[in-house]
This record gives structure tokens, C-alpha cells and sequence, in this order.
């Protein structure tokens, strides 16, 4: 995929519905009673080994583009697989649904593909093993073997601040006897808590801790899946990099939890608008409008980081060209997502013309106010594809992205729709 300088960007456009809430929606909807509707659902290929799982487990799903209709078999109606649960490039589907799984009266195994394999799962094996499932794994890697049993509450004080950690514990809780709490160090993304309230459960949060009572039946319901603001975050990068640029983004989510990217830009000086914000299914949207901006470093770190993790390679591009110097810390989560997003973004930067270098937990850029073209390996990591491309929109020269087809994995139309605001 080759990136050309843009001259401007205009328009409005709507991203993908956002991915955590499109996880969970299948999943809380697969073992509730009744059928769930989510409208606006991410049509991307993590999500989709999410609906194949529960497949495969008799959950009848069915999908017509961005509408999903999940006909749920309550908490104790899955049925065990016939062959291995294949979540592929998707964290979320392995580890979410792992607490479900430890609840379950069959022995199922978990698998994903080479990238998966290499991603750490005994952030989640530990906690799930002490409330009584059997986890048998590869040194804590994938595959994993779970036989379901009698489960028991526990009070589990995260080492780190992870929904998809915290979200397994809870769901495994629906299953446990007594009550299941998890605290974290600082507050992780907080849809599953939201979501499971709406579909009926004695789910409580208080601070960074978050309590589930079982004994209660899930019961269907329809979601309307805001847009997701990590797929906005590249927009609203490319509308603050590219001269006389005004682009409009509908309906995106606005999850205090998820909106740390709004935070950082506004300390960017960034000129950003926030209208037309409502709620949907317990989760807060709005449309945001973003216009060009000279940019001005910041300092990145503590709390913040689980608000923004996944935008962080974006975030990172943005500090190349802003004036002064931007640090980010606290940040070692970055060295095991889908690549090592560190390492990689880094060497993006390096590539394009900036100063930046690699630290034990974050990063360094100076600002230099501007790129040139270069061949960016991408290590089929979505975040980093993505964010090379808005580089690329500012870059003198051409910008080669390395297997640009990773996107499908959160943002099947990417490209087109970054294609479809150049006038």
C-alpha cells in the first residue's frame, strides 16, 4: 500500500462500531436467555473468531452486515466444542472468554494464530486457577486446555490495570459461589461492568474496583455499538496533521474510559469539538469535529495509559511533528500486543525522519515538524498500519506500508474511507 502526501482532508464519515463493545455484546448475549441485537457491529476479524466460538459451542448467531441477532443459551446451555476454539489474532476473544469457559461443565480448548501464541496468558490462567478451573498451557502461551468446575469467588488485586484480565475474572464469576471482586491500580476500560448491568447482573463498581454478585439470569437485549474511538483516532490524527483539513466523525464512543486520546490532543492544542453527545445502551457517544492544529508536545503516563493504550503508536506519530518534546511512560503493555508496539514505533519514526528512541516502558520523541516517506514494516499489527498511513499523509515522498491487509482485523475499510476525505 503506497501513501501519497495529501493536500487536505474534508468530509464526514463514520467508523466501525467500536470493537470492545462488539466482544462483549456476542458473548454476554450467548449466555443469556433470550436474543440480543446489536446494530452497528464491528464486521472486523477479531469479532468474527468471537461469533465462531460461540458457534461452535450451539449458539445460534446470525449476521447481516453490521446487524448480529444472538440467540442466547443462558449461562449453563453451551455446549462443548467439537473441535478446538479458534480465536486468531484476537487478545480479547482468549482471555474474555476463558472466564467463561472455567465456568463450563466440559474441557474446551482455546487456540489462536503464530502472533496469539506469543501473547501472555497467565495474567489470567493465575486468577482463574485460584477460583477453581484447571488451566493446563504452553508455559503460559497458548493453546490453552480449561476444564470448567465448581468455581468459587475471590477478591483479586490486579498487578495491572487490564479490562480483559478484570473482564474474565468477571464473567467467570457468573458461575462462581460468592461474590467475585477485582481491583485494579488504575481503572481499566469498564464495557464489560456497563454491559453486564444492562443485561441484568448484580455487577457493582466503586473506584478501580469492580464487584459481581451471582444468582441473577442475563436477558437479551439490544445494543447500538457507538463508533470506536481507537478507529477515530486516526482520523482525527490525519485532521489535525494535514493543511486545511475539517473532518466530521459520527457517533463515536465516549467512554470516559476509553477517552484519554480527547485529553491528550486538547493538551496537544488541538482544535477538537465534542457536539451532539447522548447515551447509548449505557454507553456515552458524540460527534467529534477536528480541524488542523500546530501541535505542542506533552507528557504521557500513570492513569492515563489504559484510556489510551491502543492509541498510543497514533498519538506517538502526532508528537514527530509537534513542537518540543513528548514522553511516554508507563507503558510496557505496548511490548505485548499484537507486536512489540514500542520497538515498532520507534523504528517507524526513525524511518520517517524523527527523533525518537525506545524506553524501558514507553518512549521519547522530539518534535520535528516533519517526515519524509519511507518502507514501514508493520508486523501485521493493525495500530501500526494505520498510523504509518497518517504519517504517510505528511510525508515528503512516498510511504510504503508493509501488509497493509492487517486492518480487517479492527477496520476492514481503512483505507477507503481515508481515500474518501481527500478533495
Amino acid at each position: 500500500m503506497i501513501i501519497k502526501k495529501a493536500e487536505r482532508l474534508r468530509g464526514e464519515i463514520r467508523v466501525p462500531g467500536d470493537k470492545s463493545i462488539s466482544h462483549r455484546g456476542v458473548m454476554l448475549g450467548s449466555i443469556a436467555e433470550g436474543t440480543t441485537l446489536l446494530t452497528g457491529f464491528l464486521n472486523g476479524a477479531d469479532c468474527i473468531s468471537t461469533m465462531e466460538c460461540f458457534r461452535e459451542m450451539g449458539v445460534e448467531i446470525k449476521q447481516e452486515g453490521e446487524e448480529v441477532q444472538v440467540r442466547g443459551a443462558g449461562l449453563r446451555g453451551l455446549r462443548k466444542p467439537g473441535r478446538v476454539l479458534d480465536a486468531g489474532n484476537s487478545g480479547t476473544t482468549m482471555r474474555i472468554l476463558s472466564g467463561i469457559l472455567s465456568g463450563q461443565p466440559f474441557e474446551a480448548v482455546l487456540d489462536g494464530d503464530a502472533s496469539l501464541r506469543k501473547r501472555p496468558m497467565k495474567r489470567i490462567i493465575d486468577p482463574l486457577t485460584e477460583m477453581g478451573a484447571d488451566i493446563c498451557s504452553e508455559g503460559g502461551f497458548a493453546p490453552l486446555r480449561i476444564r470448567g468446575g465448581e468455581l468459587h469467588g475471590i477478591a483479586y488485586e490486579s498487578p495491572a490495570a487490564s479490562a480483559q484480565v478484570k473482564s474474565s475474572i468477571l464473567l467467570a464469576g457468573l458461575y462462581a459461589e460468592g461474590e467475585t471482586r477485582v481491583k485494579e491500580p488504575f481503572l481499566s476500560r469498564n464495557h464489560t461492568e456497563l454491559m453486564l448491568r444492562a443485561f441484568g447482573a448484580d455487577c457493582m463498581s466503586e473506584g478501580n474496583t469492580a464487584c459481581l454478585r451471582p444468582g441473577r439470569s442475563l436477558h437479551g437485549i439490544s445494543i447500538r455499538v457507538p463508533g470506536d474511538i481507537s478507529s477515530a483516532a486516526y482520523f482525527l490524527g490525519a485532521g489535525l496533521l494535514v493543511p486545511d483539513s475539517e473532518v466530521v466523525i459520527k457517533e463515536v464512543g465516549i467512554n470516559p474510559t476509553r477517552s484519554g486520546i480527547l485529553d491528550v490532543l486538547k493538551r496537544m492544542k488541538a482544535e477538537i469539538s465534542v457536539e451532539n453527545t447522548h447515551e447509548t445502551a449505557g454507553e456515552m457517544a458524540a460527534d467529534l469535529i477536528v480541524r488542523s492544529s500546530s501541535l505542542v508536545g506533552t507528557k504521557i503516563g500513570g492513569e492515563e495509559i489504559p484510556r489510551l493504550i491502543d492509541e498510543l503508536p497514533l498519538i506517538a506519530v502526532l508528537a514527530a511533528v509537534a513542537e518540543g518534546q513528548t514522553v511516554i511512560r508507563d507503558a510496557a503493555e505496548l511490548k505485548v500486543k499484537e507486536s512489540d508496539r514500542i520497538a515498532l514505533t520507534v523504528g517507524m519514526l526513525k524511518d520517517m525522519g524523527a527523533v525518537a528512541y525506545a524506553t524501558e516502558d514507553g518512549m521519547v520523541i522530539e518534535g520535528s515538524g516533519s517526515l519524509c516517506g519511507a518502507r514501514i514494516r508493520t508486523d501485521k499489527d493493525h495500530r501500526i498500519a494505520m498510523s504509518a498511513a497518517v504519517a504517510g499523509l505528511i510525508a515528503e515522498g512516498e510511504t510504503e506500508i508493509c501488509d497493509p491487509e492487517c486492518v480487517r482485523i479492527s477496520y476492514p475499510g481503512f483505507f477507503d474511507t481515508l481515500e474518501g476525505l481527500k478533495h
